[in-house]
C-alpha cells in the first residue's frame, strides 16, 4: 500500500512538471525586419539620445489567443548597440559602460505576462546585464494575431518601461559646468516586436 502511494505521488509530480513546465507548445520567433529593441536616455538634461540593439533573438512560447500564457526569452548581443554615432557607440562598448568583452550578452527571461482590466499587460521577469541580475516589470500591449499574405501567422507586441542603469553598475557620468549630470540615470525601454509562428 505504501509503495502504491509513493508511486501515485511520483506520478502526480511528473504530470505537474509536464503540464506546467512544458505546457505551451506553440513557438514564436521574432521577425527582426519588423521589430526594434530601442531605448532613450536624457542628455545634458534638456534633450534625449536614442538607440537600439541590432543583434538579438526573441523566442516566445504561447498557445493562448491573447498570449496570456506567454513565456519569453530575449538574448541581446551587447556589442550591437547603435546610437547613430560611432565614437559614442565605441565608448558605450568600453569598460566605462557595457564592457562587452567581459559581458557580451544581455538576457531577459519572463516569468509572467499578466493582463490587466484595461487590456494592457505587465511583463515580469529577470534581466541579466553587466554581470548583474535583477527582477523587472515592464508594460506591454498585445496587438493581436493575424494571417500574413505569405501563409504564415504573426503576432505583435509593444513593450516599454524604465530601468535604472545604476542598478546594473552602469554609473559612468560627467558633471556639467552648471553642476548637472550630462547623462541621465533612467533608461526608457521602447520595444516593438513582430513574431512569426513556427
Amino acid at each position: 500500500m505504501k509503495k502504491k502511494l509513493q508511486k501515485s505521488v511520483l506520478l502526480l509530480l511528473f504530470l505537474n512538471v509536464v503540464c506546467f513546465g512544458f505546457g505551451q507548445s506553440t513557438v514564436w520567433k521574432i521577425d527582426p525586419s519588423h521589430s526594434t529593441l530601442g531605448f532613450s536616455i536624457d542628455h545634458l538634461v534638456v534633450s534625449e539620445t536614442t538607440g537600439e540593439f541590432k543583434d538579438y533573438s526573441v523566442t516566445v512560447v504561447s498557445d493562448e489567443k491573447d498570449f496570456s500564457d506567454a513565456k519569453m526569452e530575449v538574448m541581446i548581443q551587447s556589442e550591437s548597440i547603435d546610437t547613430n554615432a560611432k565614437d559614442r557607440d565605441e565608448h558605450l562598448k568600453s569598460a566605462d559602460f557595457f564592457h562587452v568583452e567581459k559581458y557580451p550578452q544581455i538576457i531577459f527571461k519572463s516569468n509572467g505576462f499578466h493582463k490587466s482590466s484595461n487590456g494592457d499587460y505587465k511583463l515580469s521577469g529577470t534581466i541579466q546585464m553587466h554581470g548583474v541580475t535583477k527582477k523587472i516589470a515592464l508594460n506591454a500591449k498585445f496587438g493581436g494575431i493575424v494571417k500574413d499574405p505569405w501563409g504564415g501567422t504573426r503576432a505583435g507586441l509593444k513593450i516599454w518601461g524604465v530601468l535604472d542603469r545604476y542598478d546594473f553598475g552602469l554609473k559612468y557620468n560627467s558633471v556639467m559646468e552648471a553642476g548637472g549630470l550630462s547623462i541621465g540615470r533612467e533608461v526608457r525601454v521602447d520595444c516593438r516586436v513582430e513574431l512569426v509562428k513556427e
